[in-house]
């Protein structure tokens, strides 16, 4: 027995002999002591903690050559080699993480919205609860600094571009007809109801490599990745009806919805100013089929859209009205994948294919037009740190359009194209520090039917100068193949380019979010023509050019008062082109110096209803009066609008809702158009462009049906 307690004795004397010391400081980069940091050595549980001064000392029965692993909450984690028996008295310095929420990102040029997004000057998807917007995600935008209100026209106007300038993705793939059909003077809709998508970023400029063909700014949408719930929802409105549900599997949901809108009873009770023989009917739905795996989510979007109306137009070249008469049938399917992969590789590959035909009477002429657009994507993203990321890809665009025209008892005249775009593309983000942050990239694409290849450099960069402050600048070149009613008689033209300067302040805490930025674009190979409009025997040249400049400011507040959100847009544009037929430099028709949103909501609890209120402004537009020598020297009048919506909770799922635009009674003026020729006077008569209505009432009945029971629409109204 004694020799086994000897045994034991010196079998304890050899363990606490083997024991060494490790010790030493754990400071951050400047030199100051981090308090309550994890050290320990890898694959043991030896270790211990920094205290107040930093410093930390523990015994371990590890020898030789040890990894060293040092963690603390916003700081990256560190791992070295260390020799046991000399690792005493140390310093180590610990970097901070560049994925802390504090962190700094690049924001010059991006509003985003979504519970994704790190910093979100917009909830997901709620400004299209917005007064006047209608649930038109276009609409909600233009109450957004760098937007355009273009009344006649409703389509999305960025920074002294015209409409086709900006283009629309969704999960990454883009959209060929974003829009739905419509004739001069009548705005159109966005063909996308915000039902169906978690988020958005939209891009006034200086965006991402991964983007082309868009000279002035992308928007991109992103379908849920996921159902919250099974739901069903029940609209019955002024303008039509509307069905919304969602059915949830295991690995797998699918969400739809459906709309009938038919305008017909509506203007029975509303006359317009417009004489319309069938006024607009539309039936439409949309569909999202997600399938998650291990590593990664399947989506399958698919959209549809029929539409017809038929018009009497005014014009003041005419005796009579021209009759318009159009039906427009749209699809558009896309599939995307997105998963991981490897060691920290990310994948996304997706194929999209967009289908629009047009038929449309001109009293009795006729024209036919179809276009079929296809794109397909392929991107790689590898993460070889926190700190650098490199992303790399490609994209094809095929469009084929082809149109018909038969005037009265004569001939067919057929024009079209067919287009192939191939892309690739490059993109590094490095992160310096946890304040400052490089994005670096570019685009080489190539366009057969304009022969021809064009290298596009994008960068950005932001650096923070506060907790809640940051500073981002952007520089990007962009390139855009010519408009669709110019490379159906003219394939001979070049694409339009423009590059982008973009500084921009962001201050965002505690539910208040304030933007400032200055931008220049400068616009280069503008396609400029000889004749009133563009036709077969016009001659096209890419000699147009133009800038824009100016200054865009937001400011969101969702704390100072109880129960009340608000934001508040101001912008300064300074734009002219010389392009179209355009005999000079000027400011085009569709741009306001000026503009001014002033958007709210508040929810108020006795009465369970949310009051918005929405009002925009712009300054006059330009445009040309043949009766002064100055070319486009007329100025319209302000554009006022002031929207009310009204959303009563009859009870948790049901909500009575309704909404009137232009309050007031503005006599709000578009533009003017003039007589191609003098009177007898030698006066050039003109016709005041005006909206067909002064005002829109709506009235709506929205059902949720959940298991829940606390579910409804409040938050898309």
């Amino acid at each position: 027995m004694k020799k086994i307690y000897t045994l034991i004795l010196f079998l304890v004397a050899c363990l606490s002999n083997a024991q060494q010391i490790v010790s030493g400081t754990v400071l951050d980069e400047k030199n100051k002591p981090i308090v309550g940091a994890n050290i320990f050595i890898d694959g043991t549980y030896d270790g211990g903690s920094s205290d107040e001064n930093g410093n930390f000392k523990f015994t371990t029965t590890a020898i030789g050559n040890q990894i060293l692993v040092i963690s603390f909450l916003t700081y990256e984690t560190l791992k070295t080699p260390i020799d046991v028996a000399t690792c005493q008295n140390k310093s180590f310095k610990l970097k901070e993480s560049v994925n802390s929420l504090d962190a700094v990102i690049v924001t010059a040029g991006t509003f985003d919205a979504g519970e994704k997004a790190r910093v979100s000057v917009l909830k997901p998807l709620d400004i299209v609860t917005t007064a006047g917007a209608m649930g038109d995600i276009v609409s909600a935008l233009q109450t957004l600094p760098g937007t355009q209100t273009v009344g006649e026209d409703g389509r999305l106007f960025v920074r002294g571009g015209e409409a086709d300038e900006t283009q629309t993705f969704v999960d990454g793939i883009r959209v060929a007809q974003p829009y739905g059909a419509t004739t001069a003077n009548v705005p159109t809709r966005g063909r996308f109801s915000p039902f169906l998508f978690s988020g958005m970023s939209f891009s006034t400029g200086g965006y991402s490599a991964e983007y082309g063909e868009a000279l002035s700014s992308v928007l991109l949408l992103n379908t849920q990745d996921e159902a919250v719930e099974e739901k069903t929802d029940i609209s019955l409105m002024s303008v039509g009806l509307g069905l919304a549900n969602t059915q949830k599997w295991k690995k797998n949901s699918l969400s739809f919805n459906t709309a009938y809108i038919n305008l017909a009873p509506y203007q029975k009770v509303f006359p317009q100013r417009a004489d319309w023989n069938k006024p607009f009917q539309s039936l439409s739905g949309e569909a999202v089929y997600r399938y998650s795996f291990t590593s990664g989510i399947f989506k399958l979007y698919a959209a549809f859209e029929a539409s017809q109306f038929d018009i009497n137009s005014e014009s003041i070249n005419n005796p009579d009205k021209i009759r318009v008469d159009l039906d427009n049938n749209n699809f558009y399917l896309n599939s995307s994948y997105k998963g991981n992969f490897g060691s920290q590789w990310q994948l996304f590959t997706g194929l999209s294919y967009g289908y629009s035909q047009n038929k449309i009477g001109l009293d009795l002429d006729n024209v036919a037009n179809s276009e079929h657009a296809s794109h397909l994507k392929l991107k790689l993203k590898k993460s070889f740190s926190d700190r650098v990321k490199l992303s790399f890809g490609g994209d094809y665009f095929i469009t084929k359009f082809d149109e018909d025209f038969k005037p009265y008892e004569r001939d067919i005249f057929n024009s079209g194209y067919n287009a192939n775009i191939a892309a690739f593309f490059t993109e590094a983000d490095i992160f310096f520090s946890k304040k400052f942050a490089v994005k670096l990239g570019a685009r080489l694409s190539n366009n057969d039917l304009l022969d021809e290849t064009v290298v596009a450099p994008r960068a950005s960069l932001a650096y923070k100068i506060s907790k809640n402050g940051q500073f981002s600048f952007a520089y990007g070149s962009f390139t855009q193949a010519p408009r669709q009613d110019y490379l159906k008689y003219a394939d001979y033209l070049e694409s339009e380019k423009a590059q982008h300067y973009i500084l921009n302040y962001q201050y965002s805490k505690d539910r208040r979010t304030f933007r400032a930025e200055a931008y220049f674009k400068d616009y280069s190979d503008l396609v400029k023509y000889d004749t009133d409009t563009a036709q077969f025997d016009t001659d096209f040249s890419n000699t147009g050019s133009g800038y824009a400049k100016g200054l865009d400011i937001f400011w969101r507040d969702n704390k100072t008062v109880k129960n009340v959100e608000y934001w508040v847009s101001y912008s300064f544009i300074d734009t002219q082109r010389n392009y179209k037929n355009y005999t000079a430099e000027v400011t085009p028709s569709f741009v306001a110096n000026h503009s001014l949103s002033v958007v709210s909501k508040w929810w108020i609890n006795k009465l369970k209803s949310q009051l918005s209120i929405t009002n925009s402004f712009t300054t006059g537009r330009p445009y040309n009066n043949p009766n002064e020598s100055e070319f486009m020297n007329g100025r319209t009048k302000g554009y006022n609008n002031l929207s009310l919506g009204w959303a009563y909770l009859m009870s948790q799922q049901k909500i009575l809702y309704f909404s009137v635009s232009n309050v007031l009674g503005t006599q709000n003026v578009f533009g003017y158009e003039y007589a191609n020729s003098p009177n007898t006077e030698g006066v050039y008569n003109r016709r005041t462009i005006r909206p067909t209505a002064d005002q829109f009432f709506f009235v709506g009945f929205f059902w949720t049906i959940s298991e829940n029971k606390k579910d409804n629409q409040l938050n898309n109204l």
